[in-house]
């Protein structure tokens, strides 16, 4: 097996964490104190044709490979952009466009794809609900044909980009008796009837993306605008969570090589007891561990990707193993770098106290630890 980059591949990831340290990473910091979205960085985004990565180029996008998106994601957050801008990149692009791509009509892809690719239009992905979390197939909003329109009732919470939104990617129900089989998607804009969302939340991590509730009250969607065919709303969520354990966990990798690199120039620079501290045993130990996690990560991340590049499906077992170790070591790496940091990693004057908060995300997001442990156990016990 051969998991050397091509020349085109480094040279694509080098040309994205030039931008993206040049052109986006020195406005992420006010924007994170803030904790607002920035359609100057979101400009960015669109400017460096990522928001359309993977789409078609009859679509506006590039039709990158699963493998160059990952490479983006981790040149982006290498270069010291904030969670919260890779996570509203993330939802926008591999969770509301991909399942259009996948599993839209000419129509709809027509419509929607070159709107989403520019960043004119922001989407996102409706899926969990305030009494399911992560029992996805048992979620209550329904939906109704009535004539040439669809009716939908219910409400949806955590959602990535909701209050910015222009095109929801909405999961409802048909025939709760049905459980995962009377699930089906509809693409929802802002301007129809019945759809609102609620006040921005407050997060610990990821200030920068917007996340809300979605409300659907009677809201009327066209017939038309069913995604993929009444019964197969469980079979694109899966989809969607594909392209999650695939795509929107590269900025992991890149936010930690990027911790890393500040975690080693900070253990260069500091002194204490009149020695750089980087002489001392427990930071080399710390610096030593943020290596072996990186490259282990990495290769976790593009084998998954490489796999599905040659169109096979993701291994629900190899993307629980990938999201657990991501999640859980991760975090407590950033949790160390703030150690080392001392006092400075407590405040905001270095970018460890950032990427602590961001990193705690990846044992919760997209399936948490303890679900993925399940997922684990399920398939160890079979």
């Amino acid at each position: 097996m051969d998991f050397s980059l091509t020349d085109e591949q480094r040279m694509f990831r080098d040309t994205v964490y030039r931008f993206a340290k040049a052109e986006i990473a020195p406005l992420c910091e006010e924007a994170d104190l803030k904790s607002e979205f920035s359609y100057q960085i979101w400009r960015k985004f669109g400017e460096m044709e990522l928001l359309g990565l993977p789409f078609p180029e009859e679509y506006g996008g590039s039709g990158a490979s699963i493998v160059m998106c990952c490479l983006a994601g981790e040149a982006v957050a290498h270069a010291g952009v904030d969670g919260g801008h890779t996570l509203a990149w993330g939802a926008h692009t591999y969770l509301c466009g991909t399942n259009i791509m996948q599993f839209g009509t000419d129509e709809q892809k027509k419509k929607y794809l070159p709107k989403l690719a520019t960043g004119e239009w922001i989407g996102c992905m409706g899926l969990t609900e305030p009494g399911c979390g992560s029992d996805a197939a048992a979620l209550r909003t329904t939906a109704v044909r009535k004539g040439d329109k669809y009716i939908l009732n219910g409400s949806k919470t955590f959602i990535t980009n909701a209050p910015l939104a222009d095109v929801f990617v909405i999961f409802a129900t048909l025939d709760r008796e049905k459980k995962h089989k009377g699930i089906t998607a509809f693409i929802v804009e802002k301007d129809y009837p019945g759809i609102s969302t609620g006040t921005p939340m407050h997060k610990l991590g990821c200030r920068c993306s917007m996340t809300s509730e979605v409300f659907l009250e009677d809201c009327e969607v066209p017939v038309e605008n069913c995604l993929g065919g009444e019964g197969n709303g469980w079979l694109i969520a899966l989809a969607g969570v594909e392209w999650d354990r695939s795509t929107l966990v590269a900025p992991f990798v890149g936010g930690h090589l990027y911790m890393m690199e500040k975690s080693a120039e900070y253990a260069n620079q500091r002194w204490a007891f009149n020695r750089p501290i980087r002489e001392f045993q427990s930071i080399q130990n710390r610096i030593a561990d943020m290596k072996v996690f990186l490259e282990a990560a990495r290769l976790a991340v593009y084998r998954v990707a490489a796999a599905k590049d040659n169109g096979v499906a993701l291994n629900p077992l190899e993307a629980a193993v990938n999201k657990v170790y991501l999640g859980d070591r991760g975090f407590q790496l950033a949790s160390e770098a703030v150690d080392l940091f001392g006092g400075y990693g407590f405040i905001h004057e270095y970018p460890v106290e950032r990427i602590f908060r961001d990193t705690k995300l990846g044992q919760i997001g997209g399936g948490t630890s303890d679900i993925m442990r399940m997922i684990l156990a399920r398939f160890m016990m079979m």
